[in-house]
């Protein structure tokens, strides 16, 4: 399932909205004093986003970056985001070792707070179209190729592993072994819900039921690996039929890699192209009892985001409710 939601925003509660003063301050320092360029378009928001303020800046030297700015430190997140932009910038730093994952580069993280009051980075402006504004555009076989790439792409950030599951960015959501961490992740999505008075179709005990009925799967899982869990077409930018670069590792976490999107089973597309290029094509009655669970989190997470975020549509909160039910049903029947 590709994630191409509409995903607008009629005032984020997350965005962190910086003045054009402000932002010549921060791009004085990342780049040794350099200046904005002249005119109104040296600053220019990008709008795609509904969780950090992002801009692409023109330089007065000529170059163009891209300004990433997490929330006011004191926006109403929920606890699996929470200190997500040092984990970001360490996870690309980390992938950029291996020059078969093209991620751009970090120019300057900084989370002194004093220029602004929240964690910032800049970093490398890919020179690349979104997938998510040309797929449709792309032939049949160009859109195959390149989630062939995406799926090798996947599996070599999979290859880095970690010495703990869980988030980098909350202690709190970390444990030795995959089933306790998965177990507190699950737990913490419902937590996020009873803040907010979430009401889902199904009761917050007949969910922890279910994810205690399946969890002897997840002790299969015995190797933390980088798990990026956000490659949507949003997040992919392709040049000449290939992938030029992978955005938004924010919400990276140490996992078991069958948590990556491309395993997702949200709708009945079967085996992908995706699959195919990560070299993963069939499931044990264990793996399947695994993806379940994954995609039941992340229906839940998303379902919980509507009640964090001002979006102006309910195409996510009516989907989001349609895959909880799903999968529930598999859950409970199986």
């Amino acid at each position: 399932m590709r994630r191409t939601l509409v995903r607008k925003i009629v005032e984020s509660k997350t965005k962190n909205i910086k003045t054009r003063t402000q932002i010549a301050a921060m791009a004085a320092r990342a780049f040794g004093g350099t200046a904005l360029a002249d005119g109104e378009d040296a600053v220019r928001e990008l709008k795609d986003g509904w969780f950090n303020a992002a801009y692409k800046i023109r330089l007065a030297d000529g170059r163009e970056v891209v300004l990433k700015i997490a929330p006011p430190r004191d926006a109403e997140v929920m606890l699996y985001e929470k200190n997500i932009m040092a984990t970001e910038v360490a996870a690309m730093r980390l992938v950029r070792r291996n020059p078969a994952i093209p991620v751009p580069q970090i120019y300057h993280f900084d989370d002194a707070h004093d220029l602004c009051d929240s964690d910032y980075f800049f970093m490398e402006k890919i020179a690349a179209d979104n997938l998510e504004h040309v797929r449709a555009s792309l032939p049949p076989e160009a859109q195959a190729s390149i989630d062939l790439h995406i799926g090798e792409i996947i599996r070599e950030i999979n290859s880095f592993t970690g010495t703990y599951f869980g988030y980098e960015g909350n202690p709190a959501l970390r444990a030795n072994t995959w089933r306790e961490a998965f177990t507190r992740i699950m737990e913490s999505v419902l937590e996020d819900g009873v803040r907010k008075g979430v009401v889902y179709d199904h009761g917050y005990d007949e969910i922890r039921a279910a994810v205690l009925r399946h969890a002897p799967a997840l002790e299969e899982v015995t190797t933390p690996c980088l798990v990026h869990w956000d490659v949507w077409d949003p997040n992919v930018f392709v040049k000449e039929g290939r992938v030029a670069g992978i955005i938004d590792f924010e919400r990276v976490l140490w996992a078991d890699p069958l948590m990556e999107a491309q395993f997702r089973p949200l709708s009945s597309e079967g085996i992908t192209s995706s699959m195919r290029g990560y070299g993963k094509t069939s499931f044990t009655p264990e793996e399947e009892r695994r993806c379940r669970l994954y995609s039941l989190h992340l229906a839940l997470v998303m379902h919980t985001e509507c009640y964090y975020r001002n979006y102006d549509t309910d195409s996510i909160y009516n989907l989001s409710r349609q895959w909880i039910n799903e999968h529930m049903g598999w859950l409970k029947a199986t």
